[in-house]
């Protein structure tokens, strides 16, 4: 989209404690999570100027990162993007996706391990 108008909302490096990991370890004990994700709007809705009705809620998006957070062990930080990527459509102005989950203290000589979901809206 190079030159088109965009607007994008952002909820960055927000940490929290997950069930996530496949090791034994993992599943006994929570752990931290860094989330990000980026929302960009379809064309239709890239120009929410100062009403509040246009735009993307990034409070909602928050409390549903919170929410999946806590319903239970996900397995890989794969998933969990997925399931934040699968609430984010449900605002139909999000045409675009990306999500980063993070584990913060896997290894100590890394700043975190984890994967990165971009997604377009399906058709």
């Amino acid at each position: 989209m190079p030159g088109a108008d965009r607007y994008t909302v952002v909820v960055r490096n927000l940490v929290l404690m997950a069930s996530i990991g496949v090791r034994r370890v993992e599943r006994e004990r929570l752990q931290r999570v860094r989330v990000s994700v980026e929302l960009t709007a379809t064309p239709e809705a890239s120009h929410p100027r100062e009403d509040r009705r246009r735009v993307i809620n990034y409070e909602k998006i928050v409390n549903a990162i919170r929410q999946i957070a806590r319903s239970g062990h996900i397995d890989l930080c794969e998933g969990f993007a997925e399931r934040i990527a699968a609430v984010c459509f449900d605002d139909p102005r999000v045409a675009y996706l990306r999500v980063s989950v993070e584990k913060i203290d896997i290894y100590p000589d890394a700043e975190a391990v984890g994967a990165i979901l971009e997604r377009t809206r399906p058709a």
